[in-house]
């Protein structure tokens, strides 16, 4: 499968967008790693660099939103959401004010930068605030969809994006908030992933077949607003459940599904993902292996699961 750049497609949103003269965006002095710069050179006078200030640039994100303008701010996911989380939660989501937060260099995939520069918790930081949505796409094209969606839709939305170039697999889908994707149907087992896994886990869609285990693949690319009438349909529909992400286990896509299937009464769950630990410094794919969000650990659990 080509890969993409989901910053490269953020980036050209933005440029799209900027024919509308309410569109703002603001960085953290990461403009080429977050492509907004793709923005800032066609509307320079509608960019801000707020250099290395992440608390100040999303208060005065907050005040251009509070005076009628749509709002972009940017800079890398473990800066927006740990060190300008009290300005956030104070200015933007309890005003409810229509700033979106696309934060890139989300997950365990920001590679070599180590434990500090990887956001393995901020999908739950994010998904705890009162009128916050959160959106974790799943490759270059839906994060298009994505930005351009929520432009117009009133209120702060958090979207996570990768460091990586990753496959391009939803081509064809279109991007609703709130609403989950269904790629693969099957009467075994559901398997429940977000974000830039969904390859990984479609490649253990293909493993589960040759052991004649047939899979259902959904993707939540929102969550929060969560699909939740979705992801009842297909727990009662297999009784088994695997989540898949690019996170720690708690307060993220499992914590959810999990939540959401004790509330009903009915299937049982397993959560792949970071399993409440940091990270460290490799190669993001080679971490994402190395720390068990794989095809071959998601067959493993799907058979234990099954009793096979």
């Amino acid at each position: 499968m080509e890969k993409e750049s989901q910053r490269e497609y953020y980036g050209k949103a933005l440029q799209e967008l900027g024919q509308d003269k309410r569109i703002v965006v603001l960085d953290a002095d990461l403009s080429s790693s977050t492509h907004t710069i793709m923005f800032a050179k066609l509307y320079p006078e509608r960019f801000f660099n707020m250099g290395i200030q992440e608390q100040n640039e999303m208060g005065v994100a907050a005040g251009l939103a509070r005076n009628g303008k749509i709002v972009f701010a940017s800079t890398f996911a473990v800066f927006a959401t740990g060190r300008a989380y009290d300005i956030i939660r104070q200015s933007i989501a309890y005003t409810n004010l229509s700033v979106k937060i696309v934060a890139t260099h989300g997950g365990i995939t920001v590679g070599e930068d180590g434990a500090t520069h990887q956001a393995l918790e901020d999908i739950g930081i994010m998904s705890g605030l009162p009128n916050m949505r959160v959106i974790v796409p799943a490759d270059a094209p839906e994060t298009k969809r994505v930005i351009k969606n929520i432009a117009y839709i009133d209120g702060p939305f958090y979207v996570r994006l990768s460091r990586e170039k990753v496959p391009t697999i939803l081509n064809d889908y279109d991007f609703e908030l709130g609403k989950g994707i269904v790629l693969k149907e099957g009467d075994d087992i559901t398997i429940i992933s977000t974000g830039i896994v969904l390859s990984i886990v479609l490649d253990a869609y293909e493993k589960l077949r040759e052991l004649n285990i047939n899979a259902s693949i959904l993707h939540m690319p929102s969550i929060k607003p969560i699909d939740r009438d979705l992801i009842l349909k297909y727990s009662r529909k297999t009784g088994k459940v695997i989540t898949v992400e690019e996170h720690n286990i708690y307060n993220g896509l499992g914590s959810r599904v999990s939540e959401i299937i004790a509330e009903d009464g009915y299937g049982k769950i397993k959560r792949i993902g970071i399993n409440d630990t940091f990270g460290e410094s490799g190669p993001g794919m080679e971490l994402l292996n190395k720390y068990g969000i794989n095809s071959e650990n998601i067959v493993e659990n799907a058979k234990n699961l099954l009793k096979l």
